[in-house]
């Protein structure tokens, strides 16, 4: 047998906007190509030929995007992570410089160290539906900008902040009816939408964005859903040292609509309602119990959908 196919072989790419540069681990192989899709169509044959055990790509704010989806629709182990978890593990093997090809050799050499668990790459349809929800967000937020500008402008310019405000309206009401739209087309995503929304209080957005963020939504446990939500509050001791605990981490965007719907759920879900209410009554700070009802929130709903059944009032 070729000693080359006995090496576990992991691949670490560095990806800037025009320029991939691609390490091999524990190879002495390095080379640069440009980020486009001619060029990842070339590399792709490499890969397979040294039959990697894994690719490693960092998150880049999309230019990482061509590589990943080629890779994956040629089922080559493709594994995006987050950067300051490469960073770190650079600072404690020592490596401060951060040059292109030291970069990808260092993410290689992250692969094949700590080994993360792969995760699957989102379908074409889910992909669109979470950038459909990331510009909702956008054009909301542009929006309440405008809202704002509207009470302290003067009204010379009124005019022109009210003719914006009706745009933004249209453009969003025109991409949530796409979403709505998308979430139908697709069987698994319009059965637990359904389970979702069958909750007082969880409206599509909430909905869609849990499908769409948090694909392990009913494949953990209590303890893990929420730790990943970033919702479990996490203990900070020392010795004799007892400090606050507090939550951090997480998905982020999961955890800021969750906040938003939660403001609504507290005032028709009589469950929510009770359980922060109670929470106030023992002395929680409003922001604390709000919290701890989102916590319980991504429970029941996790427990909902791995059971494949709706919303029961009693067995919350």
């Amino acid at each position: 047998m070729n000693d080359k196919n006995q090496l576990q072989i992991h691949v670490g790419v560095d990806v800037g906007k025009s320029k991939l540069d691609i390490a091999f681990h524990p190879l002495d192989l390095h080379f640069s190509v440009p980020n486009d899709e001619e060029h990842i169509q070339k590399i792709i044959p490499i890969l397979k030929q040294h039959h990697v055990q894994s690719i490693m790509v960092e998150a880049t704010g999309r230019y990482e995007h061509a590589l990943v989806f080629a890779c994956d629709k040629a089922e080559l182990p493709i594994i995006v992570v987050n950067p300051i978890q490469v960073r770190r593990f650079a600072q404690v093997i020592g490596v401060l410089a951060k040059p292109d090809k030291i970069d990808a050799a260092v993410i290689a050499r992250f692969a094949a160290t700590i080994r993360p668990e792969f995760k699957p790459i989102p379908d074409e349809q889910s992909r669109l539906i979470k950038d459909l929800l990331i510009r909702r967000t956008q054009l909301l937020e542009m929006s309440i900008m405008e809202k704002n500008r509207l009470q302290i402008l003067p009204k010379a310019l009124h005019a022109s902040i009210t003719a914006l405000l009706k745009t933004l309206e249209k453009q969003i009401e025109a991409i949530t009816k796409q979403l709505d739209i998308l979430v139908v087309q697709a069987k698994h995503w319009r059965t637990k939408s359904e389970i979702l929304t069958s909750v007082p209080g969880v409206g599509k957005v909430l909905a869609y964005t849990l499908l769409s963020e948090l694909p392990e939504l009913g494949n953990l446990n209590r303890k893990e859903i929420a730790a990943l939500v970033g919702v479990a509050p996490m203990n900070k001791e020392s010795g004799s040292y007892q400090g606050k605990r507090r939550i951090r981490g997480g998905r982020h965007r999961v955890r800021t609509v969750m906040f938003m719907a939660m403001m609504s759920a507290i005032q028709c879900n009589p469950v929510f309602s009770r359980y922060y209410a109670h929470l106030k009554a023992v002395g929680k700070l409003p922001k604390v119990a709000l919290i701890a009802c989102m916590r319980k929130l991504i429970v029941i709903l996790n427990t909902m959908v791995k059971n494949g059944e709706k919303w029961c009032k009693k067995a919350a």
